[in-house]
């Protein structure tokens, strides 16, 4: 690829993030969409834009920029939660580590490559790609110490940074522990597989077990049950009872009568659909006790003992494991025997690697895209098209890059659909989850593969030894860095425009309110899709890693992502996204082993490349920071990572004691009893079965169970009259 190929690419993303940056700093100050721009804010300060005509609506302004930008750390924490944090953090890591890097290898490495053979030049424009990178160094060069030097302050720096970065999330971590006083996961064990007796209910046996076995401790329990149909079509009757008035009582009429909507297209009402009464309905739901329940103590510590302890010689009968937060339950899994979640783990496993192999197709297609030659050979009916050298510079410098972030698209839903049949308890352990498998897709798909898939597949045939893969895969890397630099800027750069003007929410507030013509989904607030963007941005973290020394150009169009994204993140965070729970920091540690993963990676490429260039003694000073990384890898491991697995039994015991000295124990014990409602949305329906039994505390009726809704939105309900002026 040419130098002028690539600035076409950069070209036509950075007029689509100006043309996409401005337009949303118009249609952020508009009324219609003020709910898509300001979702979490609206949801939580029940704020309204003013109708009134304002000109300086319809000019772009940049003071969103600046708000983003001035936002603190605490504000951010207290906005959107310490994951918020967490992901803040990353990207100032990566800042600082490619500022470095780019300083570095732009000015140390870039000229060694280029000046690197005696050879005739071209204007730069007209150069190619290959002639900025490690593939223009001759063999046997003596400027390849270079190399070395600039690894091995990149390594060395990254290291400290991330044992920086690591300590901070850590402490924060403790910090939001300690804050969190009123947290009823704290004090909640989620108890299953629970053996089923002839003679007694679950309830009673959960009652007698711990009653028997945590006798000092143990305060009540919840039983899980599994809601039948006719719940989930009451939940759904209910909440478009509900939706048809805002403004009127949420509580569904006792009587029969018929609720008329409005038609989607043409407005006219209809009375087809009827609410029936709450007491006949009630008569058919279907209960069944499951093998689970939610065991609550009376202190913290209580409850992390029971959690930590092996309860029977049996390990998959009685287990237990502390609770996640009430609005992190995910429901729809608390009821899945527990002996079935192992076949759904192989299942789900065995799904993702069929994808993954799946996928490779696409990838190698996209990869022909990318190379003119061959693409002339197998397709030469395209000979003339490509002759045009506009139409060449946009096929192998845009349209690759776009191609492959279009099949991207299906990763994430079919990921989050793998982790949530691996049975998850709670919406974080789910995303969690589908996080891992999105960053091992993309390392795999877009990394490896696309290596593999350009000159390397050409090249191999049955006999090729194990030997002969490793340097054919050292010798093309240099020369697929032209690709991962168009992914930067399409999958990058345009992505980030993307996620500012939230063209999913444009689409769907306007069929909503213009389409079928129904009122604003005051409900529909969205969570921070941490399970694609936390892939997306260490993928890019891989790529500067691995490309640093290599190939530098790619450096300055990473550092132009990382700081788009510093704004662009915040800004959603703080405005868009509503944090309905948090995790507590539990993504770092995946940030972490990636960034580990990628440092190592780095060292055994520049192994192999200065293998090729047959210097032999650039390549032996690659092997001690591999030493060094790993060592400093297990280090952290022993240093922080058991602090983002369990709480400290100090800390909880001394808060235990402060809410005793200040008679907050009672008030909390209290506010137990109605934390985790399974059938939030039928409180008017009085579910007799359903009950909390507990060997030292009074039945108390307002302690049901039943499904959530699934769906990760926040209700909340906005008093009327209140109007303020520009958000």
């Amino acid at each position: 690829m040419k130098i002028s190929a690539l600035m076409t690419s950069a070209g036509i993303n950075i007029g689509i993030c100006v043309l996409l940056w401005s337009l949303y700093s118009v249609l952020r100050k508009q009324p219609a969409f003020v709910r898509v721009y300001f979702g979490r804010r609206i949801a939580e300060e029940n704020r309204l834009l003013r109708e009134a005509f304002i000109l300086e609506r319809f000019v772009p302004s940049t003071g969103w920029i600046v708000k983003a930008l001035q936002c603190t750390e605490e504000e951010l924490l207290a906005a959107a939660g310490l994951d918020a944090v967490a992901f803040n953090r990353m990207l100032v890591f990566s800042i600082r580590i490619f500022s470095l890097a780019a300083i570095l290898c732009l000015f140390g490495i870039l000229p060694v490559h280029y000046f690197g053979r005696k050879m005739h030049r071209l204007e730069i424009s007209s150069e190619q790609l290959h002639m900025f990178t490690v593939g223009n160094v001759e063999v046997q060069s003596r400027w390849l110490w270079v190399h070395s030097i600039v690894l091995y302050i990149i390594s060395g720096v990254a290291c400290f940074l991330l044992y920086v970065e690591y300590g901070h999330i850590a402490r924060l971590r403790l910090l939001h522990l300690k804050r969190a006083t009123l947290n009823p996961g704290q004090f909640t064990v989620l108890v299953r597989g629970i053996p089923k007796t002839e003679n007694e209910s679950c309830s009673s046996d959960v009652d007698d077990f711990f009653t028997k076995y945590h006798a000092s401790s143990y305060l009540f329990h919840q039983v899980v049950y599994k809601a039948g149909k006719v719940q989930k079509i009451m939940t759904g009757a209910k909440k478009a009872c509900g939706m048809s008035d805002p403004s009127t009582d949420t509580t569904l009429d006792q009587r029969c009568k018929a609720v008329t909507y409005p038609c989607c297209l043409c407005g006219a009402s209809s009375d087809s659909f009827q609410l029936l009464p709450t007491d006949e309905v009630a008569k058919n739901i279907d209960k069944k006790e499951c093998a689970a329940a939610f065991v609550f103590f009376k202190t913290r510590y209580g409850a992390l003992v029971a959690s930590e302890a092996l309860q029977t010689s049996n390990p998959t009968k009685w287990v237990t494991d502390l609770a996640p937060e009430p609005d992190d339950v995910y429901w729809s899994n608390i009821w899945l025997p527990y002996k079935q979640l192992w076949i759904r783990r192989i299942a789900t496993v065995l799904g993702s690697l069929v994808f993954l192999v799946l996928f490779v197709v696409p990838v190698a297609f996209i990869q022909g895209l990318s190379q003119l030659d061959q693409l002339q050979k197998k397709l030469p009916f395209l000979d003339g098209l490509l002759k045009k050298p506009y139409m060449s510079q946009i096929i192998t410098g845009y349209l690759p890059s776009v191609i492959l972030l279009l099949f991207l698209y299906t990763v994430s839903p079919i990921m989050i659909l793998f982790s949530t049949m691996e049975g998850p308890t709670s919406h974080s352990e789910r995303k969690k989850s589908a996080c891992s498998k999105v960053l091992h897709f993309y390392i795999w798909n877009v990394f490896f593969v696309s290596l593999a898939s350009g000159a390397v597949i050409n090249q191999l045939n049955p006999s090729s030894s194990t030997k002969d893969i490793a340097v054919r895969l050292a010798r093309v890397i240099p020369e697929q860095t032209t690709f991962f630099i168009t992914y930067v800027l399409t999958s990058g750069w345009a992505s980030l425009s993307s996620e500012l003007m939230q063209l999913f929410g444009l689409i769907y507030n306007f069929i909503i309110k213009y389409v079928l013509r129904m009122k604003e989904d005051i409900a529909f607030v969205p969570t921070f899709p941490y399970h694609t963007e936390i892939p997306k941005v260490m993928l890019f973290g891989l790529l500067g890693f691995s490309c640093s020394v290599l190939a530098p150009l790619i450096l300055p169009f990473l550092l132009v992502y990382f700081f788009l994204g510093y704004v662009v993140y915040r800004n959603q965070l703080l405005n868009v996204y509503r944090m309905r729970y948090d995790s507590g920091g539990l993504y770092w540690p995946i940030v972490h082993n990636t960034v580990i993963f990628s440092l190592v990676l780095t060292q055994v490429i520049c192994f192999g490349v200065f293998g090729l260039k047959e210097s032999p003694v650039a390549a032996g000073f690659t092997i001690p920071p591999i030493f060094f990384i790993l060592s400093f890898h297990q280090y952290c491991r022993t240093r922080f990572l058991p602090l983002f697995k369990t709480f400290p039994s100090q800390d909880l015991i001394d808060l235990d004691r402060e809410d005793q000295r200040s008679g907050r124990m009672e008030h909390i014990h209290h506010g137990l009893r109605s934390a985790y409602r399974q059938f939030p949305d039928n409180e008017d329906i009085k579910l007799e079965q359903i009950l909390t039994v507990g060997n030292d505390e009074d039945q108390d009726e307002g302690c049901s169970s039943g499904e959530r809704n699934g769906e990760e939105t926040c209700k909340e309900q906005e008093p009327e009259g209140i109007c303020v002026t520009q958000l």
